[in-house]
């Protein structure tokens, strides 16, 4: 019997495809192809999309577009949201075990890869009928249609090849991780000191410069710290740099359990089990999911129950405009979407605890899920140590009593990690940090990951015989 997974196999010779390098790629390479990646990407996010003109003011993902890379009118309109969200149901199936995938079969990670590939296409396509169906841009003829059509599939294409350029091994890290932070820092640099004229009423808009502006003017402290309309203000500032610490600080927990390497004598080292064990995954997932959504029953809505009519509809979301944009109003979506001050969560606090509920439910569910699928339980990680040479002190060199001491931390510490990183996350939002909570988690981590990339990858150039060590 031929298993679901294995029907993309045929297809995916007809998708382009980035080799893997034949040769170790220096560390130098690895830096210019980042770049480009990342100078495509700041390029797409300028360039309008042809056709749209200025119709179509209404925004689907308003406030969640840093999450997902994406700017509005753009080649960059639907960003990575379509290779997270193919990721997702991936994800979703095989921890459901209606896709049967071993992923520490080489077969299988291979058609999981072309599996997510083509699925990232499909739903690029789907987003993008969408948005055109759903009217975001207005009406338009059908010539306009297809071509708006033809620009983000396009784009969708190259934002799949770019991070696939870089996951190859010809840079560093993943383009999802690198647009996701490169969004994210673009963010909270333009909330903090954008650099611009001012606006109507005499004031700036990057919340430094509004609050010298505000000092300069002998302004009461209220009016310098807070600031109305939603505009950013010290208080957002201040919370940003806050939760920055705070995610930093237990970042760095973790359980240390004391390893030696057999294959040189009186070698002792320890093998780190951080709090935050499976990182950014689960926010990821659990803010795709919630803004897949906020994008399709806005949609809905629009086209189908702007009125509020169908009693259905209005279970999954009814809307408000409000300054060209709709913001959530009832049914399910309310509740997906965070009140993003602090005034706003006081005004209704059901919805503030539904949401902050729904994220960490959402985040374990993912968390729980990719430890089972990325291959991090506790037999996988136990088989992996063994393979590379290293046994845990104190327990004969076997896999049984590995696993076992492993599974006494690693449940623990999925759960645990993802009701934090989920509280943090929705408590950043309340508060009105910048780019968000969830944006700043997935930067944090990013940013770590980066770091340890370019630490290894300092280590195997100046030191070669290192790369074994570090199962290179």
């Amino acid at each position: 019997m031929v298993r679901f997974i294995e029907l993309f196999k045929p297809i995916a010779r007809f998708f382009p495809d980035i080799k893997s390098p034949e040769r170790k790629v220096a560390f130098n390479e690895k830096i210019f192809w980042t770049a480009i990646a990342l100078i495509i990407y700041f390029v797409m996010s300028q360039v309008p999309l042809y056709g749209i003109g200025s119709a179509g003011l209404n925004d689907p993902l308003g406030s969640l577009r840093v999450i997902f890379a994406s700017n509005r009118g753009t080649l960059m309109e639907l960003g990575i949201g379509p290779i997270v969200t193919a990721g997702l149901i991936l994800q979703v199936l095989a921890g459901s075990k209606m896709v049967n995938i071993d992923m520490s079969n080489p077969e299988d990670r291979s058609l999981f890869t072309s599996a997510s590939k083509i699925l990232s296409v499909v739903m690029t396509v789907f987003e993008a009928s969408a948005y055109i169906i759903g009217g975001t841009y207005g009406a338009l003829p059908i010539t306009s249609e297809i071509v708006i059509m033809l620009q983000l599939v396009a784009a969708g294409l190259i934002v799949l090849l770019l991070d696939e350029l870089l996951q190859k091994g010809w840079g560093l890290g993943s383009g999802i991780s690198l647009f996701i932070a490169a969004g994210v820092a673009s963010s909270i640099w333009w909330d903090s000191v954008a650099p611009m004229g001012p606006m109507a009423d005499g004031k700036y808009l990057g919340a430094v410069v509004a609050f010298a502006q505000g000092v300069l003017g002998r302004q009461d402290l209220r009016g310098v710290l807070s600031r109305t309309g939603g505009l950013p203000d010290m208080v957002a500032f201040i919370t940003t740099l806050g939760v920055f610490a705070i995610i930093i600080y237990f970042n760095g927990m973790r359980v240390e359990i004391p390893v030696s390497y057999a294959r040189y004598r009186g070698f002792r080292g320890k093998f780190p089990l951080k709090l935050f064990y499976v990182s950014n995954i689960p926010v990821i997932f659990a803010a795709a999911l919630f803004g897949n959504i906020y994008f399709i029953s806005q949609l809905l809505w629009q086209r189908y129950n702007n009125t509020n009519s169908n009693f259905w509809f209005n279970l999954l979301g009814t809307f408000t405009t409000q300054a060209n944009q709709y913001q959530p109003s009832g049914g399910l979506v309310y509740y997906v979407v965070p009140p993003r001050s602090l005034a706003l969560a006081m005004a209704d606090p059901l919805r503030a605890v539904i949401y902050a509920v729904l994220l960490v439910i959402g985040c374990v569910f993912f968390a729980v899920t990719w430890v089972e699928v990325g291959g991090m339980d506790a037999r996988t990680v136990a088989r992996q140590l063994l393979d590379s040479g290293m046994q845990i002190e104190g327990f004969r060199r076997s896999e049984v009593p590995i696993r076992q001491m492993l599974d006494r931390y690693i449940p623990t510490v999925t759960i645990l990690g993802a009701i934090l990183i989920g509280t943090i996350a929705a408590s950043a939002d309340f508060l009105g940090a910048f780019g968000s909570g969830t944006g700043i988690l997935l930067t944090v981590g990013i940013i770590e990951q980066y770091y340890q990339i370019f630490v290894q990858e300092r280590i195997t150039e100046l030191y070669p015989a290192a790369r074994g060590f570090l199962g290179e």
